[in-house]
């Protein structure tokens, strides 16, 4: 009875690439700290898993054959609100920044370190573990809402509202707005957002920030150049207008 328990508890993963070893490593260490995993070595056949078997997390490698990883993450996107995290050369800056726009949550550097990657793994599961059992509570009679303005975040449906018209986010997307939108007016540094949302130290790298708070932007503004919403204190951070 406990091993069937822990085995309904095992997160899959899916491990989307084409080079061998790269994927024997992974393999052996997600199974030895206890997860489930699935493969794929082309960018089709990483949709088809995707969507057939629905993984909690999907290591995305950027270089596919058939269908290349920022294709293969717009469209799994489409569909499924797992966390996603680009696997990418040391070069491919600006394929990083195109991941995170097209709705990757997080990227990992090639080569990369396992302690790391498992570290990052672990970070972004228990993220979205615990967005999916906030969006599980159940109504309570609308009080579990944040309300600044024109801005509404139902923390029950994991809903977002702008002006009354719902806006689709991200796990992340959510996870930052409704950070920031708990303290309005008060401004928040890149640094805390990337502790507290995505829950480790990025060691300086801030510009998985600030591509999200674009991608918000994009979705909540109706001017992005001119935000009323969201708003940017130069050489700090963000914060939430209280108006």
């Amino acid at each position: 009875m406990v091993n069937e328990l822990k085995n309904k508890e095992k997160k899959t993963i899916l491990i989307v690439d084409d080079e061998k070893p790269i994927v024997d490593i992974l393999v052996y260490n997600l199974q030895k700290e206890g997860y489930e995993t699935l493969e794929a070595n082309d960018g089709l056949a990483a949709i088809d898993i995707a969507l057939d078997k629905k993984p909690d997390l999907i290591l995305l490698d950027i270089m596919l054959p058939k269908l290349d990883g920022l294709a293969v993450c717009k469209k799994i996107r489409n569909s499924l609100n797992v966390p996603i995290l680009m696997l990418t050369a040391k070069d491919e800056e600006i394929d990083k920044i195109l991941g995170l726009e097209l709705g990757a949550d997080d990227y990992v550097t090639k080569p990369f370190s396992v302690r790391e990657l498992m570290a990052r793994i672990k970070a972004n599961l228990r993220k979205a573990e615990l967005s999916s059992k906030e969006v599980g509570k159940g109504n309570n009679g609308g009080k579990n809402r944040i309300i600044v303005g024109a801005l509404m975040l139902d923390l029950d449906k994991f809903e977002v509202k702008v002006n009354e018209e719902v806006i689709e986010l991200t796990i992340r997307e959510f996870e930052v707005l409704r950070y920031l939108a708990s303290q309005p007016g008060q401004v928040v540094t890149r640094e805390v957002l990337l502790e507290k949302v995505w829950g480790y130290e990025y060691y300086g790298d801030i510009r998985t920030v600030d591509v999200t708070v674009r991608r918000i932007r994009e979705k909540i503004e109706s001017d992005t150049s001119d935000p009323k919403i969201l708003i940017t204190k130069r050489g700090v951070g963000y914060y939430i207008a209280e108006n």
